[in-house]
């Protein structure tokens, strides 16, 4: 989101005209009587030097202030792109990135867990913490949002349609190579990635509300757990994922620059070797023994077959731990710029557009060959979707899809007088 940027004018005021200066005593015997140089001050006479500097005009910083004043008032093209212009931030992008890299290789390794423990614990590890982190990440860059107009257009143009564009490609998609042309389009039931679309659009609706109540992070975590509890919600919209995603988000929005400064310390690195060796040990332990449908919280305990408590004892556990991991994951992100930190800008059409082929790969059978079972075939598979999913988020990519991503639809929202709409932004 972009900052508030008010337009206040500066006038100029004109200069006094400068008053006739006493003539001063004789210069004492000795003391040469000539003029100082154009552009010095002497003790004798300070105000010279003051009204020649005036007489060439403005200095440059006082033009420039001007400049940017003029600016200000400006209400055309340039002056929303010198006021949209924020230099990113390195750290955010390479985070993106890096958590989409392992969206993508947790999908590959997927169809892996039956065939290897070891995929499986690699698999629910992930799990736990790249899209907590994704969401986290989405709550702390929704902090500024309100409901003024620039800023519900861009959720319509950069959520809402993207949704509904992805949400019927994906039916048409499945139609076609899953043999299956009666497969029904619906809006209300999103399609396997298209999921996250439909909650960040109210997550970010609701985020004045959360600005205002006194504890929100354990409200939404107390919703959390009731939806874990309730299988009557239903699949409209994902509403059980929603919900027991929220917390994450709303934990974003609580996050300061402080936070994250706090977690890239030399000794949470450290720290967080050890902790994601804990997790993965954990993890190839439980791989055989848990059901890994607790990860994906798009199903109330009821309906996994575990009785209700069980319900909100998972979705406090694995808050905790999802955070705990996506702090380690954070301490170990570099915050200089980097060659994948431009990526970063790509996320969300890597992450649309590699479900096609992630989807593709169970449709056409490519799991089912011998060799993609094999140590190095596990190895092969994990590095085809890095590179993948890399590839998906480089600029050539944005450019060519961002009609579909960030669509401008001018013609589709009323026009604003331009002094209404810097009284607005002011």
């Amino acid at each position: 989101m972009s900052d508030d940027f008010p337009a206040y004018g500066e006038r100029r005021v004109p200069l006094p005209p400068p008053r006739r200066m006493p003539q001063h005593a004789p210069l004492p015997a000795g003391v040469p009587a000539t003029r100082p140089e154009p552009g010095t001050t002497t003790a004798a006479h300070p105000h010279r030097a003051r009204r020649r500097s005036h007489a060439k005009g403005p200095t440059k910083n006082h033009a420039k202030g001007h400049a940017k004043s003029r600016g200000r008032g400006r209400s055309g093209s340039h002056a929303k792109a010198d006021v949209r212009a924020k230099p990113r931030d390195a750290f955010f992008d390479n985070a993106k990135y890096l958590a989409i890299v392992l969206v993508a290789m947790g999908h590959a390794w997927e169809p892996l867990r039956e065939s290897s423990r070891f995929a499986a614990a690699l698999y629910i590890t992930v799990y736990s913490f790249h899209m907590p982190a994704f969401i986290i990440i989405s709550g702390y860059f929704s902090r500024s949002f309100d409901m003024r107009k620039d800023r519900l257009q861009r959720l319509v143009t950069g959520v809402a349609v993207p949704y509904v564009l992805f949400e019927y490609a994906y039916t048409l998609f499945k139609r076609w190579a899953d043999d299956d042309p009666h497969y029904p389009i619906s809006l209300m039931d999103p399609w396997y990635l298209t999921w996250f679309l439909a909650a960040l659009f109210v997550w970010r609706l609701t985020t004045p509300l959360w600005k205002i109540v006194r504890w929100p992070v354990p409200l939404a975590l107390t919703v959390a757990v009731l939806a874990s509890v309730s299988p009557d919600i239903g699949d409209d919209l994902d509403m059980q994922r929603m919900l027991q995603f929220l917390p994450f988000f709303v934990v974003g929005l609580s996050l300061r620059p402080e936070h994250f400064q706090r977690v890239r310390r030399k000794k949470a690195r450290v720290l967080a070797v050890p902790v994601f060796a804990a997790a993965l040990a954990f993890a190839y332990w439980a791989a055989p023994r848990m059901n890994a449908a607790w990860f994906y919280h798009r199903d109330a305990a009821q309906e996994l077959a575990a009785p209700l408590w069980s319900g909100a004892a998972m979705t406090l556990a694995m808050f905790g731990c999802s955070l705990v991991l996506v702090a380690c994951f954070f301490a170990w992100i570099p915050g200089r710029t980097m060659w994948c930190t431009a990526l970063g800008a790509g996320t969300l059409y890597g992450y649309l557009l590699h479900g096609f082929l992630a989807k593709g790969s169970r449709f056409w059978d490519w799991y089912d060959l011998a060799w993609v079972h094999t140590p190095w075939g596990m190895v092969l598979i994990t590095l085809f979707a890095g590179a993948v999913i890399t590839l998906l988020c480089t600029p050539p990519v944005q450019r060519a899809f961002r009609w579909a991503m960030e669509p401008k639809m001018a013609w589709a929202f009323t026009r604003e007088p331009a002094g209404a709409a810097a009284a607005g932004r002011s």
